[in-house]
């Protein structure tokens, strides 16, 4: 079942272009220079109910505008959105109740109250009944740990606690529908991991539908199995993660930790370099990494010689990075 129908959805705006200096300011208050910008151009995709999808794109590629058509915030220029058998921008209110949004930067939670009655408050609003609301704030309090900071003003709370909250702000009413702006952005690497452990159990326990968009590609491997590529208003890939690293992604990581630093000396890259001009070698204390062209030099090739030249104590091989994969296809095209 999809509980997201998007049909060649574009978002266009009016623009006026300025002169410069203070003669163009004056200028453009009587003849100003109309643009017309299209953020989101004939996009269409459909998401199934329970899916984790990662949508991503550069800056200004139309990932916010997209995801604001979702919410309801803007109106398409044309196409069709359907969520949950709604058109969003026409049942504002009825689609609310059916989503959670958490945007990295901004909270949804009352600055000065305790978090506790911040809680109520949105208990009040989305209309829970006692016994849903009592059963998924213990749930969040468990996986959270709230009862520490249930009593602070969102104000004085960490980052990392108040990332927690709006999550669980955003979850209070049940949703079918979440979607996460950053979610993870600012926080260190425990608070990161809490963070996508409890995504992830919502997925599963509720069979949430969440819709992702981070500039953290870390949170896209762990938690997504699809990904959506948004670039100047166009999707240019859509499909599975494990597809996209099989077909676009050629290099291999190799990483091997030596007893000795300075017997990586004796290692010998050349033959290396001659096969794959791009190989890198990159060297930290005792370890060393390669990174090559599977199609062009082999592991063996580099494992053999490693071996014969140096101890090895440890040894860890990669695919590439999904990050540097996806540079490359906005790079070179799909």
């Amino acid at each position: 079942m999809n509980i997201i129908e998007v049909k060649n959805l574009s978002k266009k705006f009016v623009i006026y272009e300025k002169e410069s200096g203070l003669k163009g300011v004056f200028k453009s208050f009587f003849n100003a220079k109309k643009m017309i910008k299209t953020a989101v151009d004939d996009v269409s995709f459909t998401v199934k109910q329970g899916e984790m999808i990662g949508y991503i794109g550069p800056n200004g590629a139309g990932k916010s505008t997209t995801i604001k058509m979702l919410t309801g915030i803007l109106t398409p220029s044309s196409g069709e959105v359907i969520v949950d058998g709604l058109v969003p921008y026409q049942k504002r209110t009825q689609n609310a109740k059916k989503i959670g949004v958490v945007f990295g930067q901004r909270t949804q939670l009352w600055w000065d109250l305790p978090l506790g009655e911040s809680f109520t408050v949105l208990k009040e609003i989305y209309q829970i009944p006692d016994d849903q609301y009592e059963e998924r704030l213990t749930y969040f309090k468990e996986i959270f740990g709230l009862e520490s900071f249930m009593k602070q003003p969102v104000r004085q709370l960490s980052l990392g606690q108040r990332m927690k909250a709006d999550i669980v702000a955003s979850m209070l009413h049940n949703p079918k529908l979440l979607f996460l702006d950053e979610p993870t952005i600012g926080l260190d690497v425990i608070a990161k991991e809490n963070i996508r452990k409890t995504i992830k159990d919502l997925n599963q326990k509720y069979q949430t539908t969440v819709i992702l968009t981070t500039h953290d590609l870390s949170d896209i491997e762990l938690l997504c199995d699809r990904i959506l590529l948004i670039d100047q208003g166009k999707i240019i890939y859509d499909g599975n993660i494990g597809l996209i690293k099989e077909k676009y992604g050629s290099k291999k990581i190799i990483s091997f930790e030596v007893k000795s630093k300075d017997e990586l000396k004796q290692i010998d890259t050349a033959l290396f370099i001659k096969k794959d001009p791009d190989f890198q070698t990159k060297i930290e204390e005792h370890k060393i990494t390669f990174i090559f062209n599977k199609q062009k030099l082999a592991i063996k090739d580099i494992t053999n010689q490693v071996f014969s030249k140096v101890e090895v104590l440890d040894i860890n091989i990669s695919d590439d990075l999904l990050e540097n994969i996806i540079k490359e296809i906005y790079k070179h095209g799909v």
